[in-house]
């Protein structure tokens, strides 16, 4: 609390005092003159005298009086001028202590500042010390990878993933630099598989979730890259891009969890996808596999294979959670799709088989559409089930249909499909085979 500004003390002149005196000693003989004039009115001698005697008495008690009152007013002012001082003190003392507590703050505030400055500049002085160390190991590491020599490329390689290993930070330029690495057309030196397959165990190894060198969040981007039996089994992908690609050997996802977008539009001497799970949005579209395997698995986002190009094909006892399209894809050896539980939409509208097709005990939720689809084998649906709507309108069934025990929730679709007369078919209730020619028999409902 900031205390009242103290008035100018004026000091007493000595003429007042001086005045006050005059004017006590001029009260007096006033009253002396006043009182002795009364007493001369007396007419006995004697109490004349007592009168003046009382008179001269009473005007030196006026005096006296009126100059004890004179020294009273004095004390009292002096009192004040006592108290008003020891007030003027107690507020200089206040403000001289609010003044150094100010002084001494402003100088704590200085010095915190000065060392959060301090703190501020070593640390920046350490960021720099160690983002100039994280560039030489890295530029040291890349330069190792583009050399001429297998073993070096090899180093190269050991040393990113130890970069990578012990700074997070890095993982996904060091990712990056690798995928990069196996896009590159393969260098003309017979040791440069062994590189290459190195560099495709740095990036797989660091991809499964078991332990501390899981490095999460990561993806792949191997466009184009020639890979030689890529091994990610039990990996955690993320937006893993394999369009294009030509990979040799097995290729194997077995066991993989798959997140966000999974693009295998490439080509595979052989494709392992046993045992996925995972929501990622699967897209085979234009794929080329001689060989596939997808048994097992529990795919929760949608699969796509437009156009694509199989070999023999499996996928037993696998879960469709989203809708899975096969349109224009062709099978080229035997498929199958045992027991298959397909709980959204299929779609394999003018696909081909060209060898066997299997879909027993198979379980179409959903609408389940094989128009103008070309069955060139056995198409075997024995026991399956359609708990919505199957379409085969304008299929063709060149070998061997089976549909007993099939049942279908809702009326099958068969508008102008046709069979072979080369054999012998078992179809569902409902539907009718007749002869259109020595060659084809029309399949129509009852």
């Amino acid at each position: 609390m900031t205390p009242p500004p103290d008035e100018r003390l004026r000091v007493m002149p000595w003429w007042l005092v001086l005045v006050g005196l005059l004017l006590a000693v001029a009260l007096g003989w006033w009253v002396l003159d006043w009182l002795l004039g009364e007493a001369d009115r007396a007419t006995q001698p004697d109490t004349r005298a007592t009168l003046r005697v009382d008179a001269i008495r009473t005007g030196l008690t006026v005096v006296a009086g009126t100059g004890g009152g004179l020294a009273l007013l004095l004390a009292a002012r002096r009192q004040w001028i006592s108290e008003r001082a020891q007030r003027h003190q107690e507020a200089v003392a206040a403000q001289d202590q609010t003044h150094r507590e100010r002084v001494q703050a402003h100088a704590e505030a200085v010095a915190d500042a000065a060392q959060r400055h301090q703190e501020r500049q070593a640390r920046a002085a350490d960021h720099d010390a160690a983002e100039r160390r994280l560039t030489e190991l890295y530029t040291r590491a890349v330069e190792l990878l583009g050399s001429d020599n297998a073993a070096v490329r090899l180093g190269g390689l050991h040393a990113l993933e130890r970069l990578g290993q012990d700074n997070p930070g890095q993982r996904p330029t060091i990712v990056a630099v690798l995928c990069a690495y196996l896009r590159m057309p393969p260098a003309d030196d017979p040791r440069e598989t062994e590189v290459r397959r190195t560099a495709q165990r740095v990036l797989t190894r660091h991809l499964r979730a078991d332990g501390d060198h899981f490095w999460p969040g990561v993806s792949l981007d191997l466009t184009g890259a020639r890979l030689a039996g890529f091994d990610a089994a039990g990996c955690t992908l993320v937006d893993a891009d394999l369009t294009g690609a030509v990979c040799t050997g097995v290729t194997r996802l077995t066991g993989a969890t798959v997140r966000g977008r999974l693009s295998l539009g490439a080509t595979f001497e052989e494709l392992r996808l046993d045992e996925v799970t995972g929501d990622a949005e699967i897209v085979l579209d234009g794929a080329r596999s001689l060989r596939t395997s997808v048994d097992r698995a529990d795919l929760g986002g949608t699969l796509s294979c437009r156009g694509a190009t199989f070999g023999r094909a499996t996928f037993r006892g696998t879960t469709f959670r989203e809708t899975a399209t096969f349109d224009t894809a062709r099978f080229t050896d035997s498929a199958t799709f045992r027991e298959a539980d397909f709980r959204a939409g299929l779609s394999m509208e003018h696909a081909v088989f060209d060898g066997y097709a299997g879909f027993r005990q198979a379980r179409f939720a959903d609408l389940a559409l094989f128009r103008f689809t070309e069955f060139g084998g056995d198409a075997f649906f024995e026991q399956a089930r359609f708990e919505n709507k199957g379409s085969f309108g304008r299929a063709r069934f060149h070998g061997r249909a089976r549909f007993g025990g099939a049942t279908f929730a809702r009326r099958p679709g068969v508008d102008q499909a046709r069979a072979s007369t080369a054999h012998s078919h078992a179809w569902p209730d409902g539907w009718r085979a007749s002869p259109v020619d020595d060659d084809w028999l029309l399949l129509t409902e009852t």
